[in-house]
């Protein structure tokens, strides 16, 4: 028995309407609008406001793209959120989202894969479409990583920012391909280069670990941007060669937002011109799992993918975690 096609039927997504500048940043951080620019790629970035949350963010991409769908909530059998800034370690977003559309009808789960968490989640959703589990799964990515930055170091604060993105799995009609292919990939000894050391079962909450600043990101910069390079350009080729696909078929590569020079020089690797590269960092900074999600949504919106247009997304993230997924674009008449 072969199993059926899943493919996007609607994407959207959801920014705070807060944007700060550098030229803001630089007003309580030892940094500058060139010195950041420079380093990263990015202008501006959008906060939420104190008292939203991840499932807020997400709750709203998710009515969004019912409402482009033109779909009640409570058809939705499936709820995938990516996140690493839940609102809490229980109960679960993806339980606060189901409450806050009314998909009465729908469970879910969280998915913790850091900046890869949306291409885990919707490589996950996509299989419960395939082996005909459910009809219609919706995949979330949304992070508040403003809330676990420490604004007092500069070489991570200046990088982030909160949003959210979503998309609706459905089956595929006869003849569409949806998607084509995934390849995920983690390993755990780069997980040392990139992780927030406190707030779990290994280091609880305390006041010592509030004094030591341990529920704040921390980086090694020049770790992270070393393997993220080699790891988004080799596993977007690898799908590529798998599915005999050409670089220049490829009308759109989403790669995550992380930082201007390490997509710069993935897409120098690959040798993709940069008409083919969705960007949007220097307006959003790094969401983690809402990068992709955005950008494709904003592609969509913007008519810069159509209908069998060959979609590449690829990510490289916290774990360290990496990804890419394959998909020929089967909407237009929604945007």
């Amino acid at each position: 028995m072969s199993l059926r096609r899943a493919k996007i039927t609607a994407v959207s997504h959801h920014l705070p309407e807060r944007r700060v500048t550098n030229t803001d940043l630089a007003k309580f951080v030892d940094t500058s609008d060139e010195w950041i620019f420079n380093r990263t790629g990015i202008r501006e970035r959008r906060m939420v406001d104190k008292g939203v949350a991840a499932s807020d963010l997400g709750a709203s991409a998710a009515k969004k793209v019912l409402e482009k769908r033109g779909i009640d909530a409570s058809e939705v059998d499936l709820i995938v959120f990516a996140t690493v800034t839940p609102d809490m370690f229980f109960p679960s977003s993806a339980c606060l989202v189901q409450q806050k559309i009314g998909a009465s009808k729908a469970w879910g789960f969280d998915l913790s894969g850091a900046c890869s968490g949306f291409l885990y989640a919707l490589a996950t959703g996509t299989q419960f479409i395939q082996t005909g589990a459910h009809q219609k799964v919706l995949v979330i990515g949304a992070d508040v990583m403003t809330s676990i930055i420490n604004f007092e170091d500069r070489a991570t604060c200046v990088l982030f920012g909160d949003g959210a993105g979503a998309v609706l799995l459905e089956p595929a009609e006869d003849g569409e391909k949806g998607i084509l292919d995934f390849i995920l990939r983690s390993d755990g000894s780069g997980g040392q280069f990139l992780y927030m050391p406190a707030g779990g079962s290994l280091n609880p909450s305390s006041v010592e670990t509030v004094q030591k600043k341990m529920h704040y990101v921390h980086q090694d910069g020049k770790n992270v941007f070393k393997f993220a390079v080699r790891g988004m350009a080799e596993i977007s080729q690898e799908i590529l060669d798998k599915n005999q696909i050409n670089i220049k078929d490829i009308k759109l590569y989403i790669p995550h937002q992380a930082n201007m020079r390490i997509i710069k020089a993935a897409i120098d690797r690959m040798g993709l011109d940069e008409s083919q590269v969705a960007i949007n960092i220097d307006r959003y900074a790094n969401t983690t799992a809402a990068t992709i999600p955005i950008c494709l949504s904003e592609a969509a919106e913007s008519k810069r993918i159509k209908k069998n247009d060959y979609v590449l997304l690829a990510s490289f993230g916290a774990g360290f975690t990496w990804g890419s997924i394959l998909l020929r674009w089967e909407n237009e008449e929604l945007y």
